[in-house]
């Protein structure tokens, strides 16, 4: 896939609704950041007993499960892409800096404690299609990876966010090991940018299938589990009913993951409610509800204690 900048544009729907936010061609390995803090006990003798399996590491905030007791507040864009996000605005220490600041307004409305996060696109819907056809733009890993190790390095959680084009979110994912072996990073799936045969980006919504979220979801768990990680965030961006398929019929089994379905519209506070309490309903009770504030297309963008007193409360909270 072409390696190109993207300006996500806004598609139009009913309602005023937001842009959601091929090969991998290089990599560079996690240098250890992800590996067990806990190591196994030596050996003092031939007669000792076993040394006990490596605890995994915790996760920013704490614990091993994502939502046991914590919050999140996240930015969102890619590095180097102002265009995409509020991410892509700033280096990656003030891009910490400035998530932190925005923890710190939402903290005292919170019993939970709230932790900072990125979601960060590593494939962008492009408006061409590309030497493969798939109109999806791979980052390389080693652009991403110095955000991925400053966000390890200052107890920040990464979502890494898929926009997929013609491809598939499993393949899309698959090409991102290396950072998924960090302990602080999840996975973003946005069906916005997933097209059916025949389709391009901005001539209407893309969807995804049930089907096909289980397969990722199969994969990551497997993934978690083989390596020893602590439970990993899955995002699942939607806007319409229509975006996922068969919605009832997702997986939400997966002791490894924890899913989170997040309202992505933008627009008036009343119009975003009403999009809120329309995705929430017959969601199951175990995936966690999460919202997005906008800067510039919310009229107005809600306040921290606004977004707080939604109900039910947002337990991942993304600004673009």
């Amino acid at each position: 896939m072409r390696l190109s900048a993207f300006t996500a544009l806004t598609v139009a729907t009913t309602f005023l609704l937001a842009a959601c936010g091929g090969e991998q061609t290089a990599s560079s390995p996690s240098e250890g950041a992800h590996q067990s803090a806990s190591q196994p006990a030596e050996q003092t003798s031939a007669s000792a007993t076993p040394s006990p399996t490596p605890t995994p590491e915790e996760l920013p905030g704490g614990g091993q499960e994502v939502f046991d007791g914590k919050r999140y507040i996240a930015l969102y864009g890619a590095p180097g892409r102002p265009s995409l996000g509020v991410l892509g605005e700033q280096d990656a220490p003030a891009s910490v800096a400035r998530v932190q600041e925005l923890v710190d307004q939402y903290q005292p409305h919170a019993t939970e404690t709230v932790v900072p996060a990125f979601e960060v696109i590593v494939t962008t819907a492009s408006s061409a299609p590309g030497v493969d056809g798939d109109y999806s733009d791979a980052a390389l890993i080693e652009d991403i990876e110095p955000l991925i190790k400053e966000a390890y390095e200052n107890d920040v959680y990464v979502v890494i966010d898929f926009q997929p084009g013609h491809s598939d979110f499993l393949s899309q994912v698959r090409l991102y090991e290396d950072l998924l072996k960090y302990p602080n990073v999840g996975v973003g799936l946005d069906p916005e940018w997933r097209l059916a045969p025949g389709q391009v980006h901005l001539q209407q919504i893309g969807s995804v299938t049930a089907a096909e979220i289980n397969d990722t979801l199969d994969y990551l768990a497997d993934f978690t589990r083989k390596n020893d990680l602590p439970q990993k965030m899955v995002v699942l961006h939607q806007f319409t009913h229509t975006m996922i398929s068969n919605r009832e019929t997702i997986t939400v089994t997966h002791p490894e993951l924890a899913l989170t379905l997040h309202a992505d519209g933008h627009g008036s506070p009343e119009l975003k409610v009403d999009t809120y309490n329309s995705l929430l309903t017959g969601l199951n009770k175990e995936i966690y509800p999460s919202w997005k504030n906008f800067y510039d297309e919310d009229t107005p963008t809600m306040t921290p204690a606004q977004t707080y007193e939604l109900d039910p409360k947002p337990w991942v909270v993304t600004y673009q």
